[in-house]
């Protein structure tokens, strides 16, 4: 991964926070967050996001999303509730691994993309890479923290600090990739070249993040855990 510009990996942005899923995560401690905020409003409980029938509930996680968006002040757009994809990845377990994400643009005809990612507190995106699509070339991104915190992890040297904790739910607390970023508001992250393995960690107040791209291809994603694979793609 490339460290944002004129910030020193050991002295970047280390956001002290309470964490906002004691509810929700085990082992989470409570502190004063950046400003002196208690952030008490964006604790959840896993259980909320599930049906009786233990599907995920796609609409209160949406609901929780949206919860992030006015918690950190970024603008909740008109249909943003019936524009956002909010996802689990089928492994039931939402405030520790998932993702939400609102693509505003993807042109497949002159290959640029622009889409914001929502990660709620401590929660994690799963280890994954890009392929070639069938149209276009390899996804190359990089992503600009707008609220929040996240580690952006790729390839590099191991670096990862105690703060980093990958879920049981992510291949027993496996990843491939151990370097990260830790960015904050205003930094911005760069994949250091296509196809490589990457994946993200949220802070303490979760993240929101713009993603910039050439284009996204979901047949051209593989994930590191084969049952996302298997959700994802079929097989």
């Amino acid at each position: 991964m490339t460290q944002p510009t004129g910030v020193n990996r050991r002295t970047m942005l280390q956001v002290a926070g309470a964490s906002l899923c004691a509810a929700a995560v085990g082992g989470c401690e409570g502190g004063a967050t950046a400003g002196g905020r208690t952030p008490r409003a964006l604790a959840f409980k896993n259980a909320d996001f599930y049906k009786a029938d233990g599907t995920f509930d796609v609409d209160a996680g949406k609901r929780a999303v949206i919860a992030l968006m006015n918690y950190h002040g970024y603008p909740v757009y008109k249909n943003m509730d019936e524009t956002l994809w909010v996802s689990d990845y089928g492994t039931g377990r939402f405030t520790e691994l998932g993702l939400a994400a609102r693509m505003w643009k993807n042109h497949e005809e002159h290959h640029y993309m622009l889409m914001d990612l929502f990660l709620m507190p401590n929660q994690m995106l799963p280890e994954h890479w890009h392929l070639k699509p069938e149209k276009g070339p390899i996804k190359l991104e990089g992503w600009l923290v707008r609220y929040g915190q996240s580690h952006i992890v790729g390839e590099g040297q191991p670096n990862l600090g105690p703060a980093v904790v990958i879920p049981k739910c992510h291949m027993n607390g496996t990843v491939t990739v151990k370097h990260e970023v830790v960015a904050g508001p205003g930094d911005f992250v760069p994949l250091n070249r296509t196809e490589a393995h990457h994946w993200q960690l949220a802070g303490p107040e979760g993240a929101i993040m713009s993603e910039v791209a050439n284009m996204h291809s979901d047949a051209a994603v593989r994930h590191l855990d084969p049952a996302i694979n298997k959700q994802f793609l079929g097989g």
